[in-house]
């Protein structure tokens, strides 16, 4: 348990002492590796919320200051469309709409939908443990299969048996399988 409390302690002065600049960390030699994994960890969670931050920080000025994307390009030498899209993102999730576990990448690829269905997709892909452009490729297929733009691919692994009584039926009736599968899909449909 001291040791717990020790490395604890380490990690904190890890903060103080590593050399932060704009291009580079310098890490004093021989901290412990608890202090290092935490300084990785502080680092990943600034980085990963920057985005949010300067999104709602520019939600803020919008109440506050008419010439915010003056001032906030000049603050952080991003240029405007950047600025407006944090903007746009943070202003289309509530903070309790945020999913944790997701990217603002995440967030911001399903920002133009309709609210709820932000949240199934946000929902799916924190489930399914889905990449950014994992999440974009469903999005998009998902709406090509709704409207109607393209065709939904069936996978079928038949045995050997069902794959040569159809592949006979199918030149009994002199067409192709995939013809005659169509055609059977279609019929039973109707």
């Amino acid at each position: 348990m001291a040791e717990k409390g020790q490395e604890k302690r380490a990690s904190m002065a890890t903060y103080g002492q590593a050399m932060k600049r704009r291009t580079s960390l310098s890490i004093p030699p021989g901290i412990p590796i608890g202090a290092w994994r935490n300084l990785g960890q502080h680092i990943h969670a600034v980085s990963s919320s920057s985005a949010w931050w300067l999104g709602d920080w520019l939600l803020y000025g919008q109440e506050e200051y008419p010439s915010r994307y003056k001032h906030a390009i000049a603050q952080t030498s991003l240029d405007y469309q950047t600025l407006r899209n944090y903007a746009w993102v943070a202003r289309r999730f509530d903070s309790h709409l945020r999913v944790s576990g997701l990217t603002f990448q995440h967030h911001a690829e399903v920002a133009s939908l309709p609210a709820d269905e932000r949240s199934h997709w946000l929902r799916r892909a924190k489930e399914l443990g889905w990449s950014r452009n994992e999440l974009r490729r469903q999005v998009k297929a998902s709406k090509e299969i709704a409207g109607g733009r393209v065709p939904a691919r069936l996978k079928m692994r038949p045995n050997d048996d069902q794959r040569q009584r159809w592949q006979e039926a199918a030149e009994h009736e002199a067409v192709d399988l995939l013809a005659w599968i169509t055609r059977i899909l279609d019929d039973v449909s109707r």
